[in-house]
């Protein structure tokens, strides 16, 4: 995990997950966002975000602590 990858959760959730509003608001790309939130995903063990197919449809309840643990630590940089 890193500081990238939790700023990125905390703009796809603050963009009403829509992935490709918080890149431009990161400036960054959609993909590159997408391929960070799945390797945290993966190295943490869980899923931060439910989806539909490609679309994110809301947090899960692990990924709500997480945005929480986020937005904390984001906070004291």
């Amino acid at each position: 995990m890193n500081i990238q990858q939790l700023r990125f959760i905390v703009a796809v959730h603050d963009a009403e997950l829509n992935i490709s509003r918080a890149a431009v608001t990161l400036f960054t790309s959609q993909p590159g966002i997408s391929k960070q939130i799945r390797l945290l995903e993966e190295e943490l063990g869980i899923e931060v975000f439910q989806r539909s197919g490609k679309h994110l449809k809301a947090l899960t309840p692990a990924g709500e602590q997480l945005i929480r643990t986020a937005r904390e630590v984001l906070l004291k940089l």
